[in-house]
């Protein structure tokens, strides 16, 4: 048992969608951990909202997946929400969750914050204009900066650009900001338990831009910065182009990857961490968790939407969020352990002595 119980706290996401779900049955599937004082579980919403999905699974037959749970309400409900719908209402929910969250972590009252999913437009109706999630995050933590990074299995993917159009992605490959998301990406590897990581940095063009064919930016913007690593004596390779740096990080090569933009690194690790029932077409399973990196607080996220096709109608699987749960456990510790390295190392002393 460890000597410090976590504390971590579920947003419950869109209250429309499957996020008060996921809640739900995370925190029932990782009772038996709870109750083993291995880590403690509190969600952030709205009653109400977490009221109608435990409704709505006892409905469905799954009560064992409806326990009551701790909630800090964030804020009282205003008007109806319905499942399956997005409303200005259930985006002001999301948001207040998101706020109140932080303002705990920030304070330490919460070791770190596993969120479900957001709609974006919802938020946006509800008067707070932001991208995503990560956008959010980095403005209420007045961070300089924030990259997104997800993991599943071998794939730790962090990204140059995220939310933005495409058109716009490649003027966002700067030498700033690819070493500024290196860096990040480096550090929390460490934190995950690599002691000097190897790293795969994926070009920007096909092929690397073929040599200025295809494009200069590897050329000019990206091969100066891996030099610049490499003549430190840091393992980082690249570029490497698109179609071949996932494959290499399955194969062992890289312990993690920068992207260059949202659906270069998103497509890769969610192609593998989606389960598709190939019969039927439709997808039975998920795996992969949303890392924020550059926050002074903990931030893990399941590796999907909203899904509001199917909330409501208590089939949502929440492997994602408890593997967002876990790796939020696992940074934690890290984190901890990084600000008080001496009391770290004096425990270390006293177990091996």
């Amino acid at each position: 048992m460890p000597a410090h119980r976590p504390r971590i706290a579920l947003t419950m996401g869109d209250p429309a969608g499957v996020g008060p779900e996921l809640c739900l049955k995370a925190t029932a599937k990782m009772a038996s951990r709870v109750r083993a004082r291995e880590l403690d579980l509190v969600t952030i919403g709205t009653q109400a909202s977490i009221d109608m999905a435990r409704e709505r699974l006892i409905a469905k037959g799954q009560r064992r997946y409806a326990p009551h749970i701790d909630v800090i309400e964030a804020t009282q409900s205003q008007g109806k929400v319905k499942f399956g719908q997005t409303s200005a209402e259930a985006g002001r929910q999301a948001f207040r969750a998101i706020e109140t969250a932080i303002g705990l972590a920030m304070k330490g009252e919460i070791d770190a914050i596993a969120t479900a999913p957001i709609s974006k437009e919802a938020i946006n109706a509800a008067g707070f204009h932001y991208a995503g999630h990560t956008e959010i995050l980095a403005d209420l933590t007045r961070s300089k900066g924030s990259v997104l990074m997800l993991v599943h299995d071998r794939l730790r993917v962090s990204h140059v650009s995220a939310h933005v159009p495409l058109a716009k992605a490649t003027s966002l490959v700067t030498p700033e900001r690819l070493t500024f998301v290196i860096d990040l990406t480096y550090d929390a590897l460490k934190r995950l338990g690599f002691k000097k990581p190897k790293l795969g940095i994926a070009a920007v063009n096909p092929h690397a831009g073929e040599g200025g064919m295809f494009g200069r930016e590897d050329i000019d913007i990206v091969t100066p910065v891996i030099e610049k690593y490499r003549a430190q004596g840091m393992d980082i390779t690249g570029p490497v182009p698109g179609d071949t740096v996932f494959v290499k990080a399955l194969g062992g090569q890289f312990d993690g990857v920068v992207a260059m933009f949202h659906d270069q690194g998103h497509v890769a690790v969610k192609l593998l961490g989606f389960k598709i029932d190939r019969k039927t077409g439709k997808w039975v399973g998920l795996s992969g968790v949303n890392i924020t990196l550059g926050l002074p607080i903990v931030r893990t996220s399941v590796d999907h939407g909203t899904a509001f096709d199917i909330a409501g109608k208590g089939i949502a699987n929440p492997q994602s969020m408890m593997e967002a749960i876990d790796l939020a456990m696992k940074l934690s510790a890290a984190r901890k352990k990084t600000a008080n390295p001496q009391k770290a190392n004096t425990h270390k002393e006293r177990k091996s002595a």
